[in-house]
């Protein structure tokens, strides 16, 4: 027991004077002898011994009395077991993913978090609110009432490290009490490194009773003919499998085609038949998980056609003309002597086909093409030298040639996943007539070969930035080394070589995911382009690169829908944008919170916290203590003779 004033427990000093007053008497007795008295003797002492417990019992009940009033006004106490953390700080970690759209017991889970809050939260706590898209310092909970009750799911998913690294970033003299609540939907276990196990971080883990959930994937051109568009609808499923699943495309408003899928398998594709023209809709099924991808926007552009320059001698370009024809692709061949570098600029693809030499002019050129978007396909030639193609390379970073090697080698393994085979082939195929080369340079490439020697080695590689493809082959592929031109591998793969998903491709973009989008326009270097949708607009960073322009959205547009790219009143390009579906799998990973604390609710936490961090005041315990001697002794004067 702990005292505020213990300066006042001077004053217990003063329990002498009862005693002193109880034990010497200031009045002196004086003995009288009168007649008759003898039969009183024994009464006498009878009432003098009564008189003396009494006396006793007043001394011990004041003592007492005036024992407690002093304690009290002494103020004792019981020190809290985590006193030294009363001054710490309130941090409360939201998430407001798209996984807290599912349901709980009492509804949705963010919306049952936010009402805990409000109701929960102590008035005149001083605490700070993080979301994934939104902080809220120094503030308490009448402050943002009207923001919580607003909260917008953020397509922004749920990085734990992230947030508890801008709450570290917070400098302050206290140390910090983080709260974090969370469903735990797409937690990994290197988010948890961040948080000190020895630190004060309590999680609350809502639970939902929703497991199963559909999600629209992807959509992808998977053909184009003559007249029409093949497109390629691919649905994921989470939880329970088997469930039928309406299905629908629409155009604009305008439904185009309607079915149902039934999902049997972790993903299904459907394929939809729609006119070769401009397209600007959404994908959309009927489901009763979460709401937030159960659509998809995108757009499909009229075919525009795909410039290609190839750079080598004629006679060994001639496979490339029967690819690229004349209805898809202008395509022309030039001779390093003959080549226009004032062409380049406006292609879409340059092919260096079987050069010996690149010279360095070209390989300048070749670089700032590849930065606005364009796409290279190198093929080497057997007279190449090593240190020539290694320089060229390097321009792009991540790939090493080695020497060259007289082995006849088999192609054998095709990375079925890469996207330059996407929506090729229907199933994987094990045996296929197997190209071959004679000879061939060893590769090294920090990226996934996208075919393989039978040795393992890459035959086809690529780097890239973020806006276009470097594809390297491993050796020449002219019919004197190789037969890969008779493969059947040959024309898929030099086809979605060239395809430019800007002008023949779907234009879908993932909000927040940074990747930058390069289009089609002719801008003066004072123009700029603005993106519109129907209830939202922005400008986003952009960049002029010749008859280009690079955008980058960063974290717009905050909704999910169709928009158009403008330059003034002049429409240019129909984008449509996304969320991320990482947040689609409704499974939580809570059991890798086991080493933490978890607890049940908001008004668990702080209670925990008042009692874990207040001391226990007890005078007044004192004060009662001292009314009941006082009765007792008020009581002893009346009924004790």
């Amino acid at each position: 027991m702990q005292f505020r004033h213990p300066e006042i427990l001077y004053f217990l000093f003063l329990l002498v004077i009862p005693i002193i007053v109880h034990l010497f008497q200031l009045r002196r007795f004086k003995k009288e002898y009168f007649t008759n008295v003898q039969f009183l003797k024994e009464l006498s002492i009878q009432t003098r011994k009564s008189s003396r417990i009494k006396k006793w019992l007043l001394l011990a009940t004041r003592l007492l009395l005036l024992a407690c009033i002093i304690i009290a006004f002494a103020q004792p106490f019981f020190k809290a077991k985590d006193s030294k953390s009363a001054s710490n700080e309130t941090y409360i970690i939201l998430d407001n993913s798209f996984s807290m759209q599912a349901k709980g017991q009492k509804g949705e889970l963010l919306r049952r978090a936010i009402e805990d809050l409000l109701e929960h939260t102590p008035d005149g706590r001083n605490f700070s609110l993080i979301t994934n898209n939104e902080s809220f310092w120094n503030t308490d909970i009448k402050s943002i009432q009207k923001e919580l009750q607003n909260l917008k799911y953020s397509a922004t998913p749920f990085e734990l490290d992230n947030l508890i690294a801008k709450v570290n970033a917070r400098k302050s003299a206290f140390s910090k009490d983080i709260i974090v609540i969370t469903d735990a939907a797409g937690l990994e276990q290197k988010q948890l490194k961040a948080i000190d196990k020895n630190s004060n971080t309590y999680f609350i883990i809502p639970e939902s009773e929703q497991k199963t959930n559909v999600a629209v994937d992807s959509v992808y051109l998977n053909q184009t003919m003559d007249n029409f568009y093949e497109i390629s609808v691919k649905l994921s499923a989470f939880g329970q499998q088997g469930k039928e699943v309406p299905i629908a495309l629409y155009n604009d408003s305008k439904l185009i085609a309607k079915t149902v899928s039934k999902m049997d398998a972790k993903t299904k594709t459907m394929n939809f038949t729609i006119p070769k023209a401009d397209f600007n809709g959404f994908v959309q099924i009927t489901d009763n998980g979460l709401a937030y991808d159960n659509e998809l926007f995108f757009s499909l552009s009229k075919p525009e056609k795909t410039n290609v320059i190839a750079i080598g001698d004629a006679a060994k370009s001639g496979f490339l003309s029967k690819i690229y024809t004349s209805g898809e692709f202008n395509f022309v061949n030039f001779a390093i002597q003959s080549l226009d570098y004032n062409l380049i600029d406006k292609q879409d693809v340059i092919i260096l086909n079987e050069l010996k030499e690149i010279p360095q002019a070209l390989q300048t050129t070749l670089k700032a093409f590849s930065e606005k978007g364009g796409n290279i396909v190198l093929i080497p030639s057997e007279e190449s030298s090593v240190t020539n193609l290694n320089v060229f390379v390097s321009n792009f970073g991540g790939l090493t040639f080695k020497n060259l090697v007289s082995d006849e080698k088999l192609v054998t393994k095709i990375a079925f996943s890469h996207p330059l085979y996407a929506g090729v082939f229907e199933k994987k195929i094990e045996n296929f007539q197997y190209p071959k080369t004679s000879r061939s340079f060893g590769i090294s490439s920090a990226s996934a070969p996208i075919l393989n020697y039978e040795d393992q080695s890459a035959f086809l590689t690529s780097v890239g930035n973020s806006v276009a493809s470097i594809y390297v082959f491993a050796a020449p592929i002219s019919a004197s080394n190789s037969n890969f031109q008779n493969s059947p591998l040959i024309v898929p793969t030099f086809y979605n070589m060239a395809q430019n998903a800007q002008k023949t491709g779907i234009a879908s973009v993932t909000i927040g995911n940074g990747q930058p989008f390069v289009m089609d326009a002719n801008l003066a270097k004072d123009e700029i382009v603005e993106v519109k949708g129907k209830d939202e607009k922005f400008i986003p960073v952009q960049q002029i690169l010749n008859n280009k322009v690079k955008m980058t959205f960063g974290d717009y547009p905050t909704e999910a829908g169709n928009f158009t790219v403008f330059n003034k009143e002049k429409a240019l390009k129909n984008i449509g944008f996304n969320y991320d579906r990482t947040e689609s799998n409704l499974s939580s990973n809570a059991d890798l919170l086991s080493d933490f604390k978890t607890i049940d609710s908001v008004e668990a936490v702080f209670d925990t916290l008042q009692a874990d961090r207040t001391n226990t005041d007890i005078w007044k315990w004192f004060i009662v203590l001292a009314l009941i001697f006082l009765t007792t002794e008020l009581l002893i004067q009346k009924f004790v003779k």
